[in-house]
């Protein structure tokens, strides 16, 4: 399952979270609404790429730790596998940025977030409290942009929703046992800490060079808040400024992460590939990618055990009507900055959207169908 949604999902997190809406709770009910939308607000919270977060959580929640680390492969390794044959040598694809398919790739965003957020708004914003709530989280994410904000958003959301809802009845929570254990978590969140303080020591005690690439993946892994486009300049300073490959040809992966599904973070295999030292080519794109996605690993591990005890209570539910609320605020703000901003630039462009929206909310056709078919009508149309 998340390997389509790895060929599949294009158009970065926030398109990625609506994908899995689609997918796993409304066609194949894996988890209910709620639910969903619990593991995406904590994801909000950690460090790292928040929807192969949500991806591992919810194969946490269907089949324990293999189930997240199955979840994680498959999602990831459809665009890992690209830039890597990228790097190989590939043409100029890359550089073929303005390209009218690619083009097309982010203009069918926009009816596949909206459709989302639509969807969400209407099971978690049920009130005008909490439909509030939703545009104000909206409103202040847009004035304030950091991607730290996006977590105080979320605390001050939880707050107001505790304030407004404590005295609400508790709702009935799903009884399943918890997917792991608390001495698992524990365990995850004391190697996370231990390789977050331990890999610089190490590396600047045997100074071996795969080391040095496993602990700086790691800590831009560990410690980016706000996903993938945030992490770009992150790695740009960990990998050309020691000379280990050039501007040019980060630049030039980077322009062929935007063409691929998946996660952004994928390009980690990208960088791993083409470094110049070692190792590289294929245990280096493997060494990278497993480096930056660790921590990911861990904290999701780390914070289930408790999350799943957490949201049960009383006053944890009263507050998780706010959170909840801020999330779907949170996807709207992201609607329209960078969503909606970087596809939509002429009646061209929003022709496609409104085409691609009728083929998805009303003849219902699967969204790789509908992906493929924007992209293909985006590269006949002639730029202005």
């Amino acid at each position: 399952m998340f390997t389509k949604l790895g060929l599949t999902s294009f158009g970065g997190p926030i398109a990625h979270l609506s994908y899995f809406q689609a997918e796993l709770v409304e066609r194949r009910r894996w988890v209910d609404q709620e639910t969903y939308a619990d593991l995406v607000a904590l994801c909000q919270f950690l460090p790292g790429p928040a929807s192969s977060q949500v991806a591992m959580a919810i194969g946490i929640e269907r089949a324990g730790l293999l189930g997240g680390l199955a979840a994680w492969v498959g999602f990831t390794l459809p665009s890992a596998l690209a830039l890597t044959l990228f790097a190989l040598g590939l043409g100029t694809f890359a550089t073929q940025g303005d390209a009218g398919w690619i083009h097309g790739l982010k203009v069918v965003a926009v009816p596949i977030v909206g459709l989302a957020i639509h969807g969400m708004a209407e099971k978690l914003c049920p009130d005008r409290r909490r439909a509030t709530i939703a545009v104000a989280a909206a409103l202040i994410a847009m004035v304030f942009e950091a991607a730290l904000a996006q977590v105080g958003i979320i605390l001050g959301a939880g707050l107001v929703g505790w304030a407004l809802y404590r005295d609400e009845p508790r709702s009935a929570v799903h009884d399943a046992p918890a997917p792991l254990s608390p001495w698992q978590g524990v365990v995850a969140w004391v190697v996370f800490f231990a390789l977050l303080l331990g890999l610089p020591l190490l590396s600047a005690a045997i100074r071996h060079p795969g080391v040095d690439v496993f602990e700086r993946f790691y800590r831009v892994g560990a410690l980016v808040f706000g996903g993938g486009h945030v992490v770009l300049p992150l790695l740009e300073r960990e990998v050309v400024d020691p000379g280990w490959t050039t501007s040019d040809r980060f630049l030039a992966g980077y322009g062929a992460a935007q063409a691929v599904p998946g996660p952004l973070f994928s390009f980690a295999a990208y960088l791993g590939f083409i470094l110049d030292t070692t190792p590289t080519r294929w245990a280096g794109a493997a060494l990278a990618l497993v480096a930056i996605f660790l921590p990911s690993y861990l904290l999701v591990v780390g914070a289930l055990p408790f999350w799943s005890r957490l949201r049960g209570s009383p006053a944890c539910q009263a507050a998780l009507r706010g959170t909840n609320a801020s999330v779907v605020g949170l996807l709207l703000a992201a609607f329209y900055d960078p969503v909606w901003r970087v596809a939509i630039h002429s009646r061209a462009d929003f022709g496609l959207a409104l085409g691609a929206f009728l083929a998805l909310a009303v003849w219902k056709l699967p969204p790789w169908l509908v992906v493929m078919l924007t992209a293909f009508a985006s590269a006949l149309v002639p730029k202005p």
